[in-house]
């Protein structure tokens, strides 16, 4: 089962972050840095910078070597999927093919309000990403497309740019296991991703998605013992006003995440291997933190090859 690091973009990474995360990667042999495509934090969205998914990856796979990047995901409410397919592209140039596109159907309702995004109801919104997914998998294979839909309409479209990465970069589709994000993704994409189910559960929705890769994104707190998890879990929780005590946050972290040392959390990746994951992706919140990164690559990955 393979790893990759998730990073929240909107939870206030700096420019400066992103170098030191993307440097950490590399240097500790992370195969994939993913982030989150937000334009409003949801821990202060006035203090919390939260820069672009896309011109960030661009920008981070024009001094990298081997890293690869992604999006966990791309709302299909955000971009035409015109657009979105060449700023992928784009991408893939910069970086000499390390990309992966993730979609969604887009969930955060304030930050659509907020800069105009259109937000139509969650019906709708998956039919955006039904028509997004087929367009830009054929505007990547295919040389001319034309496509008439219910609410993308392609004429004559000369498909360009090409990615580098052939048949095409992979692509991703997120959902719950629901009818509407299953079936494009059997039909266009290579991955389906789920957030936060535990083991059993993600095995009733791997059940969902026979022939494509299945993943799940998940909470990563992790340290060499389990006292190191444990301070890094407090930190965590001290970051916002919350309703609840840090022992019952906790056992809700744990229900779905990782929590623990090392040792600890290999054998819960081991489970999410039994029930068909194929890869996890270790959503890391403290990330100014680079020692997480350090373990994630130099021993989580290692221990589960």
């Amino acid at each position: 089962m393979r790893l990759a690091l998730m990073i929240e973009g909107q939870e206030g990474v700096t420019w400066q972050d992103w170098c030191a995360l993307a440097d950490a990667c590399e240097e500790h042999g992370v195969e994939t840095l993913f982030r989150s495509d937000h334009y409003i934090s949801q821990g202060d969205e006035a203090g919390n910078v939260a820069h672009d998914a896309w011109t960030t990856i661009a920008a981070l796979a024009a001094r990298t070597s081997s890293l690869r990047f992604g999006t966990l995901v791309s709302p299909a409410t955000f971009r035409p999927p015109g657009l979105l397919a060449n700023a992928a592209a784009t991408a893939d140039h910069v970086s000499g093919g390390r990309i992966e596109l993730g979609l969604g159907a887009g969930w955060m309702e304030r930050e659509h309000r907020a800069y105009g995004f259109p937000f139509p109801e969650m019906s709708t919104r998956v039919e955006l990403l039904a028509e997004q997914v087929e367009i830009i998998h054929r505007l990547w294979t295919e040389e001319r497309v034309d496509f008439p839909g219910r609410h993308y309409t392609l004429e004559d479209a000369p498909a360009q740019p090409k990615p580098v990465q052939q048949p095409r970069p992979p692509l991703l589709v997120g959902g719950g296991g629901g009818r509407g994000t299953v079936e494009p993704a059997l039909r266009f994409a290579d991955e389906y991703n789920t957030p936060f189910v535990s083991p059993e559960d993600a095995a009733a929705i791997r059940a969902k998605v026979p022939g494509l890769c299945f993943s799940v994104m998940t909470g990563f707190l992790v340290g060499e013992t389990r006292d190191d998890a444990l301070d890094r879990a407090r930190t965590l929780f001290s970051r916002r006003s919350r309703d609840t005590t840090f022992e019952e946050w906790l056992s809700r972290v744990e229900a779905v995440g990782l929590v623990g040392s090392v040792e600890e959390v290999a054998e819960r990746l081991r489970a999410y291997e039994r029930a068909g994951c194929d890869r996890v992706m270790l959503q890391h919140l403290l990330h100014t933190d680079l020692e997480p990164v350090r373990l994630l690559g130099r021993e989580l990955a290692p221990a589960l090859v």
